[in-house]
């Protein structure tokens, strides 16, 4: 028996406990089981009251009481299935509901299975108990990925979304977050590869209290790098055949992870064909065979081959591919100076600029062929020491030089149109593809340089005769004066060097004084005039004065005649001191026997 008595204090403690009861279904059942009578009595009067306290007390306890268990994992016994929730009983007052789902996709469960259940709360506003299956695993997930944590060991999960900054791994029911910067050793551009299969991680730190869990995939990629290193280092050797992931495409080739060890492959090494980018070929994340071409201990620098691997298509070239044959192949590389053309894999030739068209000449191979198209080419050169095959493309079709000699044999007569004029002749229009040439010598018999061209004009058509044909060379010479009769010609044959022949004045120049000796036109430099300088002057003569000149040059290939006065003089003047000087001599010996015989009487 307890005294209570009356106090401000017991009445708002009370008043509190009895909105507390009534705001609450089974609060209402204890209120009355309690009896309401002696809560009255408590309130209004100080009586004497059995030890009804410690009952209440206790009842209070059986009803809310959670006896310690909100919070931790339980074992349950499933009761009752429905299509959407477990009906567990974990042996407290009501049972409590748990979705399907918690127990996977496809959960096998029957009544009567046991399970471990998180109590979440001791009762909800319908006086349930709420479990959690996700909750338990969690919880038991955390308590060993504690043990992994303190251990050092390696955990397993599953990478299954991204957030801000990095991704979300699965660590068994335990969600843990992975940053960007440790998924791998080096940047990754794309990790699908890496997301929904299981993997080892790291844990870096655990926050049991904010539910934070921070796992790293690198740290694993280098302790095994490391190991796997170490033991591919030991057993590396130059010829070795290896698998490799292809980690990096560079503009000179592509890196090659061996498994803790990279190695380069330098593009001239991945085919034996010509490859103007490892893109080409390679990709990355590409599984690669490779050989280990060479080693460097000091360094540890690896370097690659997967040509290697293959035969080597030059070995029999000269055999299979014999010079004069024509072949199809495919225009692979365009340059300045030719094509390369692929006659199969790994086997390219280059057909130069000057051997892809008999007449277009000086242009750009591209405009000629174009990337990736088939062409017929004759093999003109096989050099496989080497590695080169020379190609023509020109050599496929009919030559157009051989075809128009043989329908215009050498001195036949053409008609053409003057097509350009330039400072060392005139070119002719011979077909739409063929060009015949005109030298400035064979212009006209009489005229030279550009007194010869000043009478043709761009576009005039002129007849012209075939006098050279050289079709190795591609050139076919033309002639105009060999039209007519060289009487020029015919004038020359009379005269020889040495000559003295009668000149007749036909202009005046500065520097020359021009003639016509027989019909010839001939023209006297100003230094040929004389022999003095005074008579070395072109005013001095007018335009039908006859000058005595002497023959210098007969030039009957271009009708040309050289005079020259001066060398006149000059030999006339040799021969009247020739003709002097006998008589000179005479006369000297005549005077010495006058003076001895003179000499000898007066002794």
């Amino acid at each position: 028996m307890y005294k209570l008595k009356h106090s401000k204090a017991t009445w708002c403690d009370v008043a509190i406990g009895f909105i507390g009861l009534i705001s609450h279904k089974s609060a209402l059942k204890l209120f009355f089981r309690a009896g309401i009578l002696n809560m009255i009595l408590y309130m209004t009067s100080e009586i004497q009251i059995p030890e009804m306290t410690e009952n209440f007390e206790a009842l209070l306890n059986e009803q809310f009481g959670d006896n310690g268990i909100t919070g931790s994992v339980v074992k349950g016994t499933i009761i009752k299935l429905t299509p959407d929730f477990a009906i567990v009983d974990v042996g407290l007052k009501s049972e409590g509901r748990i979705p399907l789902r918690e127990f996977g996709q496809k959960p096998e469960l029957k009544v009567g299975d046991v399970v471990e259940v998180y109590v979440d709360r001791y009762e909800d506003k319908d006086g349930n108990i709420v479990l959690s299956r996700e909750k338990a695993r969690r919880e038991e997930a955390w308590q060993d990925l504690e043990k992994c944590l303190n251990s050092g060991e390696r955990v397993n999960g599953v990478i299954f979304g991204r957030v801000k900054g990095g991704f979300t791994v699965d660590l068994n029911g335990a969600i843990a977050f992975l940053p960007g910067s440790q998924i791998d050793i080096r940047p990754i551009r794309d990790i699908t590869p890496l997301m929904g299969i299981t993997q080892p991680f790291q844990i870096l730190k655990m926050d049991k209290v904010r539910g934070n869990i921070v796992v790293s995939r690198r740290v694993v990629l280098e302790e095994t790098r490391a190991e796997a290193r170490a033991e591919l280092i030991d057993t590396l050797k130059e010829g070795s055949i290896l698998e490799g992931v292809v980690k990096n495409i560079t503009d000179y080739g592509a890196f090659i992870d061996l498994g803790g060890v990279d190695g380069l492959l330098h593009v001239t090494d991945i085919s034996w064909k010509r490859i103007n980018h490892p893109a080409e070929v390679l990709s990355v994340g590409q599984t690669v065979k490779v050989q280990v071409i060479k080693f460097n201990e000091d360094n540890q620098r690896i370097s690659l081959g997967m040509k290697q691997l293959e035969d080597d298509p030059w070995q029999n070239v000269a055999d299979k591919y014999k010079v004069g044959e024509i072949y199809t192949g495919k225009v692979t590389n365009i340059t300045d100076y030719g094509a390369f053309v692929e006659l199969e894999d790994g086997i390219e030739g280059l057909v130069h600029v000057s051997e892809m068209s008999w007449t277009r000449k000086n242009v750009h191979p591209g405009k000629i062929v174009s990337t990736s198209q088939e062409v017929e080419v004759k093999v003109l050169e096989v050099d496989a020491d080497k590695r080169r095959i020379s190609l023509g493309i020109k050599q496929c079709t009919p030559n157009p030089w051989a075809a128009y000699i043989e329908e215009h044999p050498l001195g036949s007569v053409i008609e053409g149109k003057i097509k350009n004029i330039t400072e060392f002749g005139l070119f002719i229009g011979l077909s739409d593809e063929i060009d015949g040439m005109i030298h400035l010598s064979d212009i006209s018999w009489d005229k030279a340089g550009e007194e010869a061209v000043k009478d043709y004009t761009k576009g005039q058509d002129i007849q012209a005769k075939i006098i050279d044909v050289d079709v190795e060379k591609e050139r076919i010479s033309l002639g105009i004066k060999q039209l007519t009769e060289n009487t020029t010609g015919a004038a020359l044959e009379a005269l020889k060097k040495g000559d003295v022949v009668k000149a007749v004045v036909t202009g005046i120049e500065d520097k020359a004084v021009n003639v016509e000796v027989n019909g010839i036109a001939a023209s006297i430099k100003k230094a040929d005039l004389s022999k003095d300088k005074a008579g070395q002057n072109p005013e001095n003569y007018k335009e039908g004065d006859v000058l005595e000149a002497k023959v210098t040059s007969v030039d009957k290939k271009n009708n040309k005649l050289g005079l020259s006065v001066k060398a006149l003089e000059i030999e006339e003047e040799k021969k009247a001191l020739e003709e002097y000087s006998p008589a000179a001599e005479n006369s000297n010996s005549a005077l010495g026997d006058a003076l001895g015989e003179a000499l000898k009487k007066n002794a």
